[in-house]
């Protein structure tokens, strides 16, 4: 006797599928509810899931008709706790990735990570900083990366978009003079600081939004001398050989630049951080090098860039370093000129030396278009790096008028060549201030006229000899009030007192035998301007933290084929791949025959 089943009639046969649109609201109510906070909504979707699920659960217990079913019961708790588990795993990883968040990069070269030292800093911010972006719709990478520096720390990072054409006001409080300019600024919005342009060309830097947020949070200030009267490379722009663009990029980087002229100042005003030599052609007279010399005995810095077939009479200092500059210029047969249109008088460099300066630039470019080899030798008290040296095909011409330039192993010197050196010398605490150069040099300075006008309107000088008794008599002064530190604020508290001893005792040299690297139109060329910038924001002594950061490019995986090996390519997938499938199942077809 056969049982006959009675199936469900009318809605009752499709309600066991009601179960999904229980999951369905209860999910969707309860996800957005842990993620945002519990609103109407998604509590009235919670609510209707659950209830949905629970008049599904009752009804699979009652299998509908047939009363208590064993199996439908069973089959019904199985579906309902794992339901439920399901929702309490959902929730609590949405919980825990909105409260503990985590990020892994795999990337190849970690794009989307900040540096360690960009890591450091922000967490270490004395104050809380805010950047001001006004632009439009942010580009994704900016927002990015601005969000990387927020995530570090939160309490003391903040960013904000603002569209200047909607929010005049507070883009003239910033002074804001072009779309895509970014600015930084205190928490009570009294300090500001510019950072970059930023387009859809030229994107947010993390090597300077990092600088600049170390700057700006730090009370000192550093300025920058550039030496002038002997011909150097001018200053202003549109001249012939002017290094313009280096000083705005330091500029840009908060540096103070001004010209410097020692035939009318009796010595390096104290406040210099960097005095930097660019290419004379004619020498300095023999008090400007006594005041280099002083200057150095006292921790400070110098960069010189110095061409070939000159002399700038800066032997006598050079030489107490272990530098000498060599009468030759450097060649390079390899060809890797021709990379930016030069010759082999134009080495193409891609060593570079163990030191802050140049340590991340392994494998980039930077090219110096007739330079002169340096000789370099030991000095006891003096550390030496070689930054740049040129390849194994190269070496120092010393017939560089010849047309016919080829090695001559009696005359010529072979690679590879160093091109830039670091020098840093330590300074006894104890050490006497150096005289003024010679006593005729100081009678001649204080009965010239020039020079009494030049201290009378130089607001430096006549600042620092008003404030500090012992600046007004340089003979007897102290190596305290003599170094460059001694000016600056930070001498008020013990901390700060603490750290000028530490600096004032290095002084610290770059030498490179080329300037025209640095000039317009060479500086934004490959690692040209990193080396000049780098070179003066490790001589003024900053932390040295944010020379490393370079920015990360996305590495080109892409293969590049021409059109007869794409047309191979193709033919392998599309005639080999298929015609190897087909051979490798006959044959497994006739072995299993």
């Amino acid at each position: 006797m056969k049982t006959i089943e009675k199936k469900p009639r009318g809605l009752t046969k499709y309600f066991k599928y009601a179960v999904f649109l229980g999951l369905f609201l209860t999910i969707g109510g309860a996800i957005p509810g842990l993620m945002t906070g519990w609103q109407p909504v998604t509590s009235g979707l919670v609510i209707a899931g659950v209830t949905v699920l629970l008049l599904w659960l009752v009804w699979m217990l009652t299998n509908a008709e047939g009363g208590w079913n064993p199996r439908s019961a069973q089959a019904g708790t199985n579906a309902f706790v794992a339901t439920v588990s399901v929702l309490v795993i959902l929730g609590l990883i949405n919980f825990l990735g909105v409260r503990y968040t985590e990020r892994f990069d795999l990337t190849e070269n970690q794009r989307f990570t900040l540096a360690p030292q960009s890591q450091q800093l922000v967490r270490n911010l004395p104050q809380p900083v805010k950047v001001w972006v006004f632009a439009g719709e942010p580009e994704r990478g900016d927002l990015e990366l601005l969000e990387n520096y927020r995530r570090q720390a939160p309490n003391l990072f903040d960013f904000q978009y603002v569209d200047p054409s909607r929010q005049p006001t507070v883009a003239r409080q910033f002074g804001v003079q072009s779309f895509g300019e970014v600015y930084l600024a205190s928490e009570d919005g009294t300090r500001q600081q510019f950072v970059q342009t930023v387009s859809s060309v030229s994107s947010l830097s993390e090597a300077r939004l990092t600088s600049s947020l170390e700057q700006f949070t730090s009370d000192r200030s550093y300025k920058v001398y550039v030496l002038q009267g002997h011909g150097e490379r001018p200053l202003e722009a549109g001249l012939r050989g002017a290094i313009a663009q280096a000083v705005t990029s330091l500029q840009d980087k908060n540096f103070l630049v001004e010209p410097l002229n020692l035939a009318r100042l009796p010595r390096v005003p104290p406040d210099a951080s960097v005095v930097v030599i660019a290419g004379p052609q004619q020498p300095l007279f023999p008090r400007e090098v006594q005041a280099l010399q002083a200057y150095l005995q006292q921790g400070g810095s110098i960069f010189a860039a110095i061409d070939p077939d000159t002399n700038p009479g800066l032997d006598p200092l050079l030489k107490e370093w272990g530098i000498d500059l060599d009468q030759t210029i450097a060649i390079d047969s390899s060809g890797s000129g021709g990379l930016v249109g030069l010759g082999p008088a134009a080495p193409l460099i891609t060593n570079y030396g163990d030191h802050p300066i140049v340590r991340d630039f392994q494998g980039g470019y930077s090219f110096y278009p007739l330079a002169r080899p340096l000789l370099i030798s030991d000095v006891e008290g003096v550390e030496s790096t070689p930054l740049l040296l040129t390849g194994e095909q190269s070496w120092a011409e010393s017939t560089p008028e010849d047309p016919d330039l080829k090695f001559d192993p009696q005359s010529d010197r072979p690679g590879p060549l160093p091109l830039g050196v670091a020098k840093t010398k330590a300074i006894a605490t104890d050490s006497p201030t150096p005289e003024t150069p010679t006593p005729e040099a100081a009678t001649e300075e204080e009965t010239t006229p020039e020079a009494a006008t030049e201290e009378e309107t130089t607001p430096d000088a006549a600042t620092d000899e008003a404030t500090t008794p012992e600046a007004a008599t340089p003979e007897t002064a102290t190596p305290e009030a003599a170094t460059p530190e001694a000016t600056t604020p930070e001498t008020a508290t013990p901390e700060a007192e603490t750290d000028e001893e530490t600096t004032r005792r290095e002084a610290r040299l770059v030498v490179i035998g080329n300037s025209e690297f640095a000039i317009d139109g060479n500086f934004q060329l490959q690692l040209n301007g990193d080396v000049f910038l780098n070179s003066v924001s490790w001589l003024s002594k900053q932390n040295e933290q944010t020379l490393s950061i370079r920015p990360k490019a996305v590495l080109n995986r892409r293969i590049s084929m021409t059109p007869q090996q794409a047309k191979q390519l193709g033919g392998a997938a599309v005639g080999f791949l298929p015609l190897f499938g087909l051979l490798t199942a006959a044959i497994l077809w006739w072995k299993r025959r």
